[in-house]
């Protein structure tokens, strides 16, 4: 013979819908909901105006001397934005990930890896690029170091390595070595040409000691 299932009646004054089960989601929703970032909780009345995206965002920097405005999505980077985007392509695309160097830039006078940077991020500032270092086809001296030393060989990596010279030379007019070995060091030279890339750093050194650009 089956037994009949005896049911539990809530206690009085109790509704017989509240458990101990719903009792712990609302309190860990509640806890969940106070430990989130206040950027992520629904705005309250008042738009962020700090927020950009996902969209197309308009972005205005100056590269090479030239103003330039575009209308990327935040997950664009500057290397993208400059390759793609503005037909600037002295910075390579090899490692994407910052380790070879040969997506050099210079920002604001600092050298960057622009395969790292977000093109959002350098709104307003000023990028040079290996183009930008020969303004109406005069070279830099870090540049005319590198064609008289024969500091290149396949040459892929030669405009990321000319821009962290002229970084390097802003940085420390006259390096000694133990500066050109440290300042080129985030740059990679598959071809191994790292012994000529040195004598051009100090070669561009003299130039500009002599007057030169």
């Amino acid at each position: 013979m089956l037994r009949k299932r005896r049911t539990r009646k809530p206690a009085p004054g109790r509704s017989g819908s509240f458990s101990r089960r719903s009792f712990l989601k609302s309190v860990g929703l509640g806890a969940a909901v106070a430990a989130a970032p206040a950027r992520l909780l629904p705005a309250q009345g008042k738009k962020d105006s700090s927020l950009r995206g996902p969209g197309p965002v308009p972005v205005e920097l100056t590269v090479n001397g030239r103003k330039v405005k575009r209308e990327v999505e935040p997950r664009v980077t500057l290397l993208d934005l400059l390759r793609d985007r503005l037909d600037v392509t002295g910075p390579k695309q090899v490692c994407d990930r910052a380790e070879c160097g040969a997506c050099s830039v210079i920002r604001d006078g600092k050298l960057i890896y622009a395969c790292t940077a977000l093109a959002i991020e350098c709104e307003g500032s000023e990028i040079t690029t290996a183009e930008g270092l020969a303004p109406e086809g005069e070279m830099h001296a870090a540049a005319r170091a590198f064609v008289e030393c024969d500091g290149f060989q396949c040459g892929f990596c030669t405009p990321g390595q000319v821009v962290a010279l002229k970084a390097l030379l802003d940085k420390h007019p006259d390096p000694t070595p133990e500066q050109v070995r440290i300042g080129m060091s985030g740059n990679l030279c598959r071809c191994g040409a790292y012994v000529k890339i040195r004598r051009a750093a100090t070669t561009a050194a003299a130039m500009l000691a002599g007057g030169g650009r």
